[in-house]
């Protein structure tokens, strides 16, 4: 089922969270919505899920569009799920919060029986069953809150920040569970993440997000960082030990910082780049979309880099290969 936001404003105090002009999200995909803490994801998703009513703008459900004071409310939630970063389960068995949705939906005991086994099933969690829930890990606790999501056999299920607080391997497992639970159940899936990599592995589409927008991919490479002086008086943000980046700035201190993907050059021998920020990295992924290629390279930071579809042929990038970068400090927005 897809959805489309035109001019939909949300505020808080007097603080504008929301303001996004016009979204539409296909159904039928993976979608990752992506921005830093604080860009306004959750809020979406919760609009999304038909839980918090914007300022205003319009909301559309498929052909429908959304009235956030009507009665057909309750419908729409039906046919929607949200899990949250850190899911609360009932204080008894794994078994017995997978079933719930299926009993309050008057199923008979049979049919509970086998679509709980199923679902346990497909989230690896079938060997706790008689577990009791609250005693969990985080990431076993976010598999059994997708499973008992599915029990209520949602058309979108929506999921904030799925993986944020679980280990490498439920990582993995619940990436997977995302994967199947759109592919195999032909469900649509609406996922936060501030994490580019894991957005471009599995999202079929990304949204992303920046101070309450929906943002160029200007705002995708997005570092905290120190500003520095070096005893020439160039200016550099230190990301992280070992690796700094020359611009130009007034600001000093602790900053954020914005690279601008379309404007970093990339280069496979290091040859015809400029004498700017030039760094080694690992090519991890590339991706098409809107007619350019997103590459995502490790540079000791994953930094997203869009290249016109045309040039990708001439380039010869091969998955694994080290590359050049150039990233002109007119590409750099400190903020």
């Amino acid at each position: 089922m897809s959805y489309r936001v035109k001019d939909l404003i949300k505020t808080y105090g007097g603080r504008t969270v929301l303001n996004l002009e016009d979204i539409s999200l296909e159904g039928g995909k993976v979608h990752g919505i992506i921005g830093p803490n604080g860009a306004g994801k959750t809020t979406f998703l919760e609009v999304l899920a038909f839980l918090l009513p914007p300022t205003s703008g319009e909301v559309w459900f498929g052909e429908e569009r959304v009235d956030f004071s009507g009665l057909k409310l309750i419908r729409l939630r039906q046919r929607v799920v949200m899990v949250q970063q850190k899911p609360i389960l009932f204080t008894t068995t794994v078994y017995n919060n997978v079933e719930f949705p299926l009993k309050i939906r008057g199923r008979p005991g049979p049919e509970r029986e086998r679509t709980v086994n199923e679902l346990l099933d497909l989230v690896g969690m079938e060997n706790f069953r008689d577990a009791k829930a609250h005693r969990l890990s985080g990431g076993e606790t976010q598999r059994v809150a997708i499973a008992q999501a599915l029990a209520c056999s949602p058309e979108v299920i929506l999921m904030d920040e799925p993986t944020a607080s679980v280990d490498v391997e439920n990582q993995i497992n619940i990436e997977r569970i995302i994967r199947e639970i759109n592919r195999k159940k032909g469900i649509s899936v609406i996922f936060t993440t501030h994490d580019m990599i894991q957005a471009s592995r599995m999202a079929d589409e990304i949204v992303f997000m920046f101070e309450g927008k929906a943002a160029d991919s200007i705002h995708e490479n997005i570092f905290s960082g120190r500003i520095e002086t070096d005893p020439g008086g160039d200016k550099y943000c230190v990301i992280r030990e070992g690796l700094r980046v020359g611009l130009r700035t007034g600001r000093t201190g602790q900053v954020r910082m914005a690279i601008n993907p379309g404007r970093v050059v990339i280069n496979r021998d290091g040859g015809e780049i400029s004498n700017e920020n030039n760094f080694k990295g690992r090519l991890m992924q590339l991706t098409y979309e809107k007619g350019r290629v997103r590459a995502l390279i490790d540079i000791g930071v994953p930094l997203s880099v869009l290249i016109p579809e045309e040039a990708v042929n001439d380039l010869n990038l091969v998955m694994g290969e080290m590359v050049w970068l150039s990233i002109p400090q007119g590409s750099i927005e400190v903020f």
